[in-house]
């Protein structure tokens, strides 16, 4: 049976059989420079043989017949067992005389939550999940915009160890000199995806004000005028600084904070954090900081107006908006 996680995708396999069955290459060879066994080529020839590509899809895994799979009837009896208790697995187990193991699969096949993610009194979930539920995509540009600080290391001029080497040396006073950090702020609005991001070289109450003006002018140059919701951490710049606050009134948006620990609440600005990272600050070796501090501007022009996003249909985020 082939699954999602085979070594060879769709045109991995397509591939193989070329080889094999067009350029009349043996089995082994061609199993050896694409990284897969003998008896898993000969089973990809063996199918594509009988069925043509469509034999060479994906199929499920899961055995057409299950006779040693738990009856409904004790499947029930086990999860009526653990909503009126609210126990454990090996409680359950002594109690239904079903093996704990199988009382633990029968759970987690029925997706019934963990008992430490419930009331004890209750048997509600009242934790949250580390796994959004539910997806969501505000209607409107400016409804909803993410605002986050993703901290980076600055760059010796010359470049560390990622343009030398880890066994480049450095000298006493490279050792010992302290060239702290870049602070990258970052506004994305939930909508559209559009982003906005400045290094500065703090994270403090004010700097974070002033930089959410900025962004909002921005953001108002694409045609989102209006900004109604902020979501922040609960970093101690946001939540606890009167210029913060003070920005919020002037621009007329509330302020919303996620669930303390729940960074994945912030998602869609912590995915672009980690975007950011990827395709500009370790995209490319820079010599100097001053170098990747000038490959920003050019890099966020190019993500709102080129670069392809999943959940826009490949299209960019200026595609949802109007220019002003």
């Amino acid at each position: 049976m082939s699954y999602r996680n085979a070594r060879l995708n769709l045109y991995g396999r397509l591939l193989l059989v070329q080889r094999v069955c067009r350029d009349r290459r043996p089995v082994a060879h061609v199993a050896k420079e694409l990284g897969v066994s003998r008896q898993c080529a000969h089973r990809w020839v063996a199918r594509f043989l009988a069925e043509g590509e469509p034999g060479l899809v994906d199929r499920s895994s899961r055995p057409h017949r299950c006779p040693r799979r738990t009856p409904a009837e004790l499947e029930a009896k086990v999860l009526q067992a653990r909503r009126e208790q609210r126990r454990g697995q090996d409680w359950l187990a002594a109690e239904t005389g079903v093996p704990a193991r199988t009382v633990s699969r029968i759970l987690r096949r029925r997706q019934v939550p963990y008992l430490r993610d419930c009331d004890p009194l209750t048997g509600q979930v009242i934790r949250a999940s580390k796994a959004t539920a539910v997806r969501y995509e505000r209607d409107r540009p400016g409804e909803l915009v993410h605002m986050d600080v993703k901290k980076i290391g600055r760059i010796h001029d010359g470049g560390g160890w990622k343009a030398h080497g880890r066994e480049h040396g450095q000298t006493g006073a490279q050792k010992k000199a302290r060239i702290g950090f870049d602070y990258v702020h970052s506004l994305v609005d939930d909508h559209s995806r559009l982003a906005y991001s400045e290094i500065l070289t703090d994270e403090k109450g004010a700097t974070c004000a002033a930089f959410l003006h900025r962004a909002a002018g921005y953001f108002a140059a694409f045609g989102i005028t209006r900004i109604e919701r902020v979501m922040t951490d609960n970093h101690y710049s946001y939540s606890r600084t009167v210029a913060v606050r003070d920005a919020m009134h002037a621009l007329s948006a509330r302020h919303v904070f996620i669930r303390p620990h729940c960074p994945w609440q912030n998602g869609k600005v912590e995915r672009f954090n980690r975007t950011l990272q990827t395709e500009w600050a370790y995209s490319r070796i820079f010599l100097t900081n001053t170098a990747r501090t000038d490959a920003l501007a050019p890099w966020l022009d190019f993500y709102n107006n080129q670069r392809r996003h999943t959940a826009l249909g490949g299209l960019p985020p200026t595609s949802r908006l109007s220019p002003t």
